[in-house]
């Protein structure tokens, strides 16, 4: 590369944490970028912060990207991720260099209606009747995957998401619930990659499209038999995508 690689920083969705981005973080170090996975809040090892919506987990955020020396990143959100990336994006533009939106959403789907309600409902209830998060992620996450899924990748999740405090994935789930940056698409300035499963049901690709039309300039690329787990789902398709975005531009 003729001039310094972009930092990249992987955020993960809901279920997860830095480990789930083991396949993306030293295939892109070797190739010259500095890559980071955060934990976000509450995850991992990374102090809560209160109260846990969007403001306070975005200055989280911030506050990594000033740690890692405060020149603007690319930022990589799968998910629950991708939405907090648009979110950091609208708050803050100048700290992002690009996005790279991965089986994600311009909002959580249905605001305050029955279908949040009922979304709450599955994910937490189980909670509340005594499962632990091994039992809910062993459920969950075999839904999640693509025809095809790299079966490492489903274990991996799985192992990920039954590590996470029960606390956490709580307030996580309901912080989920109120992402909403539909208007401010057109607003995004930085290059701009969507990367979609064609068998996500949780981001559909119809979803994903659609989203993509509405950010100027923006690439979208669809991964055949991919699934919701996305990067764990087909790791070398991912890092592929994300490779050749980054050299097109420059980054």
């Amino acid at each position: 590369m003729t001039s310094p690689a972009s930092a990249l920083l992987f955020l993960h969705g809901v279920g997860g944490g830095h480990h789930a981005w083991e396949r993306q973080l030293p295939y892109f170090a070797k190739l010259g970028y500095p890559s980071h996975a955060w934990d976000q809040p509450g995850y991992g090892e990374s102090p809560p912060v209160e109260p846990y919506d969007r403001e306070q987990v975005s200055a989280a955020l911030l506050r990594l990207i000033d740690a890692l020396g405060g020149a603007p990143v690319v930022l990589v959100g799968h998910s629950m991720g991708g939405l907090l990336a648009q979110e950091v994006y609208a708050r803050h533009p100048a700290a992002v260099k690009a996005l790279v939106l991965c089986f994600t959403s311009p909002a959580f789907a249905g605001g305050d209606s029955d279908f949040t309600r009922q979304f709450l409902a599955a994910r937490i209830d189980p909670l509340d009747r005594g499962e632990g998060m091994p039992q809910i992620a062993r459920r969950l996450m075999p839904a999640m995957r693509g025809s095809k899924s790299d079966p490492a990748g489903l274990a991996l999740a799985e192992k990920i998401m039954s590590g996470v405090r029960p606390d956490t994935y709580r307030k996580a789930v309901r912080l989920l619930t109120t992402f909403d940056r539909r208007k401010e698409l057109a607003d995004i300035k930085v290059p701009s990659l969507l990367i979609a499963g064609s068998e996500d049901r949780t981001a559909p690709p119809k979803v994903m499209e659609k989203m993509a039309q509405r950010i100027p300039g923006s690439e979208y690329v669809l991964l055949e038999g991919c699934g919701h787990l996305g990067p764990m789902d087909q790791p070398a398709e991912f890092n592929a995508a994300l490779e050749s975005f980054l050299r097109r531009h420059a980054l």
